[in-house]
């Protein structure tokens, strides 16, 4: 046999439930590797950009993820993880013993363990795997994936982590790698309001503002976050890669989490309040970077 008759290794068969601004391009990265990828999402048009990509269109979560090794979920908070997860409709009372849940989701580290002490009861084995990165990251397969559970069950999904993302690692037990995506989240959005603060001073001061991005970014005050979301401010374009919205709600996670282990955040909590304002005058809706807008108006603009 030659190398070019060789059969191709054993890919497990993929469900996926949850096709929005992330999860439709990681699902496509995923077929793209040559998995076979069967999804179910609420929108009809998320669910044909699927089938136009090469995966099959489920009717629903139970009809996904029957047949599935691996159950992949990428939904907005922790109430919609337990909507699938649960129930006679949901993925513990139809998917087979042994199947691997990996939930990509960013919810609280306790809904991770509560869903994988469930889940042990049905004899489906769990990861929490949440993401950083952004759209961009996701369409680019290099997304951050942070991941908790057990080491078998992390070798086992490697492959799949190796799709859609470039720097991955098991961070210990079940709720882990949330609990590490709560404190990214908190990273990203102080680094976010210092970038939109430092943009409001120099525009101020009339300086020219391409230029001074640009060699900021060449210095220690260089970021992946400046990098991602510098033509956002100076274009203040801030169509969604990552909505204000889940970003307040990411903050609740991290404050409420901080709160539990008694650590102290006081600029992240500062953060907080000014993203819940962001979010209280209209702009959930808009990308993180919209921080700006709030700076802006705190600095006397009309936005």
């Amino acid at each position: 046999m030659s190398l070019t008759d060789s059969p191709r290794p054993h890919r497990p068969a993929i469900a996926w439930i949850g096709l929005g601004i992330m999860g439709s391009p990681m699902s496509e990265n995923l077929i793209k590797a040559g998995y076979d990828v069967t999804g179910f999402t609420l929108e009809r048009e998320k669910l044909d950009r699927l089938t136009a990509a090469g995966g099959t269109a489920a009717a629903g979560v139970a009809d996904a993820v029957r047949d599935a090794d691996v159950i992949i979920t990428m939904v907005p908070a922790s109430p919609q993880v337990e909507a699938v997860a649960y129930g006679p409709d949901g993925i513990l009372e139809n998917a087979r013993s042994g199947a691997l849940l990996i939930d990509m989701s960013s919810i609280t580290p306790q809904t991770s363990v509560d869903l994988a002490a469930a889940a042990r009861d049905k004899g489906i084995r769990v990861l929490d795997a949440p993401v950083s990165g952004g759209e961009a990251g996701a369409v680019e397969a290099v997304l951050s994936i942070m991941v908790g559970g057990e080491r078998a069950d992390f070798d086992t999904a490697k492959p799949i982590f190796e799709a859609l993302g470039r720097t991955i690692v098991l961070c210990g037990p079940h709720g882990s790698g949330q609990t590490v995506k709560a404190a990214n989240q908190l990273i990203v959005a102080v680094n976010i309001q210092a970038c939109a603060e430092a943009v409001v001073f120099l525009e101020k001061s009339g300086v020219d503002l391409a230029a001074a991005l640009e060699v900021l970014n060449g210095g220690l005050a260089g970021s992946t976050v400046l990098t991602r979301k510098k033509d956002n401010f100076l274009n203040r374009d801030f169509r969604p890669g990552f909505r204000i919205d889940l970003h307040h709600k990411d903050m609740g996670i991290v404050t409420d989490a901080a709160r539990n282990v008694g650590a102290a955040l006081p600029v992240g909590a500062t953060v907080a309040q000014l993203v819940a304002a962001l979010r209280a005058q209209g702009d959930g809706g808009l990308d993180h970077s919209a921080l700006l807008r709030a700076v802006e108006r705190l600095s006397g603009a009309e936005v």
